[in-house]
């Protein structure tokens, strides 16, 4: 199927490249250049971005931290990822514009749903940072929440591998990957596409998840335009 309009949960790890931490110039214009092109190619695209490659609030646990500290700076990570990616794409000719869950109005714009559904119909690529602005929540559920606000019946989720699979396919060679899948088979397997508050609002909401690799050059643009390799996760 074609998608119209999506939003692409990105991870933070995602913008590191090889080096697993902070942001490789590379790998950041690699898939600035996709999300520019599914733009160009008439899609409508939001993405929520993750802050692992500078710090996850879980780890705050280990040094110290109280969750809700911990996970704050987590997502001002988010909002550096956003800014980034603001900037990347629109270097590319795209308009962009970043959004924070969290009040950073030096930075960028506040999110609220109507300002964020305007920059889309409008346009303008929307990267949105901060998670869902509150702690104890992850980037995945804010993609699920933001999906669903943005009335985006695709979400898309980009992985290292190319979809879903029965095991880790890195570590178990004869694990089965999944063409296409509904929620509720995916539950009763236990795949764990994304975290459980997550995936039970993405099912709540009745968005299609598609999983693939951000890895493969082109992968958003072919995913969005039905053809590329990916599993498809259906209400």
């Amino acid at each position: 199927m074609r998608v119209k309009r999506a939003l692409i949960k990105l991870s933070g790890e995602a913008l590191a490249g090889p080096s697993g931490a902070g942001l490789n110039g590379e790998t950041l214009t690699g898939i600035a250049q996709d999300i520019a092109n599914a733009a160009r190619g008439g899609h409508e695209v939001a993405v929520v971005v993750g802050g692992g490659n500078f710090f996850r609030g879980v780890q705050g646990l280990s040094k110290g931290l109280d969750r809700p500290s911990a996970d704050a700076i987590g997502m001002l990570g988010t909002v550096m990822n956003a800014l980034a990616l603001e900037h990347a794409v629109a270097s590319l000719g795209v308009p962009a514009r970043a959004m924070s869950a969290v009040p950073m109005p030096s930075l960028c714009d506040s999110y609220t749903r109507r300002r964020a559904l305007e920059h889309i119909v409008d346009g303008r690529v929307v990267i949105l940072g901060g998670g869902t602005g509150n702690p104890f929540f992850t980037t995945d559920t804010a993609a699920a929440l933001r999906a669903a606000e943005l009335d985006c019946p695709v979400l898309l989720k980009a992985t290292n591998v190319d979809g879903v699979y029965s095991a880790d396919p890195k570590q178990d060679p004869t694990a089965k990957r999944y063409e296409r899948l509904t929620h509720q088979e995916a539950i009763a397997r236990d795949l764990r596409i994304m975290d459980t508050a997550a995936f039970a609002l993405a099912r709540d909401s009745g968005l299609t998840i598609i999983v693939f690799s951000i890895l493969e050059k082109g992968s958003i643009g072919s995913v969005l335009d039905g053809t590329g390799h990916a599993t498809v996760v259906t209400p």
